[in-house]
């Protein structure tokens, strides 16, 4: 969080770094070069105050953030009459564009602005020469704090928009699949329930009747085997009906997901798998959902591939990325998901591999084509 605090370039660290430092130490040079012992003492504690400032209006997330906010603003306003020196205001409101509160940003924003804006021009008149010479920077530093805070804050809307829209859908992928259950119980219970007691009392029936009346029990029983029967082709085509999980709709819906989360995804093979069976698919789908997930969220990886390949003994998925890699065997993994997930490809009779590439991590996922499925 403190990291992010810092951030001025979305996702580059070293140049976020390379602002900060031009910004805050170099412009110090002509100070530190041209001003005396007592001067040089004064700018170096202002500089450390200004630093110490920044610390806690990164890491406080309550009311006191506004107070260090304050503190930063009255450093701007003291380096920039007394030294000429503007340039903190940008890193100000780049702190500002980082507030929650809607009313608490406009009014920061509005004083900041103000602040920035009168100091400069009241140093503009007590030294004059050394402003004209900076009129190119001071520019842009004021455009800096007038549209540097709106970027921010508008970024940090749309970030937290697109995580209230993916627990959204998480939630709704979460009703639909409890919905599909509830309907599967509802059709079992209707297709099955009634037969199955019906079945029931004619076996009772029958069993009573196998001594006095034979031939009654048998008519019965051609009855409780033609109702089995109705049971057995009503489970079956409610079975049919039940939305199969193509591995190509979940690469999709990964690709989609990793472009999302900033990293750049690349898909090798034919997306598509012939004459598999609807075990097989699913498997290899819920693996490779949950595979990406762990990348997501735990690998910190900017690149990853998946690649399908299919032949006619077995079909190989691999997930690769470039992130932090795995410290644990799937043995010792407790909350990465490497168990859940090689517990899946054992049963049907597959294998998951773990390779710790020079950066990164490899998931390779095999299963062998030697399931006969059969429409019975």
């Amino acid at each position: 969080m403190q990291a992010k605090a810092f951030e001025i370039i979305s996702n580059r660290p070293f140049l976020s770094f390379s602002i900060w430092f031009v910004g805050c130490f170099i412009p110090f040079a002509w100070i530190f070069h041209n001003s005396e012992a007592s001067t040089l003492s004064i700018t170096i504690a202002i500089l450390f105050t200004f630093l110490i400032c920044t610390y806690f209006a990164s890491v406080l997330t309550n009311g006191l953030v506004y107070m260090w906010l304050s503190f930063m603003m009255i450093i701007n306003a003291v380096m920039a009459v007394l030294f000429g020196y503007f340039y903190f205001a940008f890193f100000t409101a780049m702190f500002i564009g980082r507030i929650r509160s809607t009313v608490g940003f406009y009014i920061m924003y509005g004083i900041h602005l103000g602040i920035t804006v009168g100091s400069i021009l009241g140093g503009f008149f007590i030294e004059t020469e050394l402003y004209i010479q900076q009129i190119p920077y001071m520019v842009l530093v004021v455009f800096g704090a007038i549209l540097g805070p709106f970027y921010l804050y508008s970024r940090k809307q749309n970030t937290e928009l697109e995580g209230r829209l993916q627990t959204a859908n998480e939630r709704i992928s979460e009703l639909s699949v409890y919905e599909e259950r509830q309907r599967i119980a509802r059709d079992l219970h209707d297709t099955l329930g009634q037969k199955l007691s019906m079945i029931g009392l004619k076996l009772d029936l029958a069993l009573r009747l196998v001594d006095k009346n034979p031939d009654k029990a048998k008519e019965e029983l051609k009855d409780i085997r033609q109702t089995a029967s109705m049971a057995l082709k009503e489970v079956r085509e409610m079975v049919s009906d039940m939305k199969k999980v193509q591995l190509s709709d979940e690469l999709y819906q990964v690709e989609k997901l990793l472009q999302m989360a900033g990293v750049n995804c690349k898909i090798e093979g034919d997306r598509k798998l012939y004459d598999v069976p609807l075990i097989l698919e699913n498997t290899l789908s819920m693996c490779l959902k949950e595979a990406v997930n762990n990348v997501v969220r735990h690998s910190g990886a900017k690149h990853c591939t998946i690649t399908v390949e299919q032949s006619t003994k077995d079909i190989v998925l691999m997930v690769e990325d470039d992130g932090v890699g795995l410290k644990t065997s799937i043995n010792e993994s407790a909350g990465n998901g490497l168990k859940g997930m090689n517990e899946r490809i054992e049963f049907v009779n597959g294998k998951l591999m773990v390779e710790q590439r020079h950066k990164g991590t490899a998931l390779i996922f095999t299963v062998p084509l030697v399931i006969v499925y059969q429409e019975g």
